[in-house]
């Protein structure tokens, strides 16, 4: 009898600490990172051999610019380089800086790839019905040529600053 009711504890506590064990947020180890990002750009990202048709003059990177602090500035920051955003190294994978070796070396075609359809494992998430194309190539040439880091400042939403709620009057 003893041992029936050891064996239902500890069948019932198995799962119990797998759930509280899994429940835990750990950043990627060095081979999990390593694992991942040789899957990511060998075998998840598609869309290699894409050229991007926009030409790199000034007035489309300005339009990447611009579509790019309407739609990615939340997680990569004003620069891309995640300056100001307070979750960033945080998230599990974090959010890669895309001024990184690692996010340059996808081709174009793999950039539009993942701002298209999202990546996993990350919070990428999907621009599909958001983003034109040629808005998703225009922020792929704007990765290409992000400013230095920190030099933007950091987003309003998390500066406070020009927030557009209202604030309320000091006495």
């Amino acid at each position: 009898m003893k041992k029936k009711i050891l064996i239902t504890t500890v069948i019932l506590l198995i799962p119990l600490v797998l759930v509280v064990r899994g429940c835990r947020v750990i950043p990627p180890g060095k081979w999990e990172t390593a694992i991942a990002t040789q899957a990511k750009h060998r075998l998840f990202v598609h869309n290699k051999e894409a050229k991007n048709p926009l030409p790199a003059t000034a007035e489309d990177i300005a339009a990447g610019r611009d579509n790019f602090s309407h739609y990615c500035v939340a997680c990569h920051g004003l620069d891309g380089q995640n300056t100001g955003v307070p979750f960033a190294d945080n998230m599990s994978p974090p959010v890669p800086s895309l001024a990184s070796e690692n996010v340059q070396s996808y081709t174009d075609g793999q950039l539009k790839w993942v701002i298209d359809n999202g990546i996993w494992p990350s919070g990428m998430p999907s621009s599909k019905g958001i983003l034109t194309d040629e808005e998703i190539w225009s922020i792929v040439l704007y990765i290409r040529h992000l400013p230095p880091a920190g030099s933007l400042g950091e987003p309003s939403m998390y500066s406070g600053e020009d927030s557009g709620i209202a604030q309320p009057s000091k006495p």
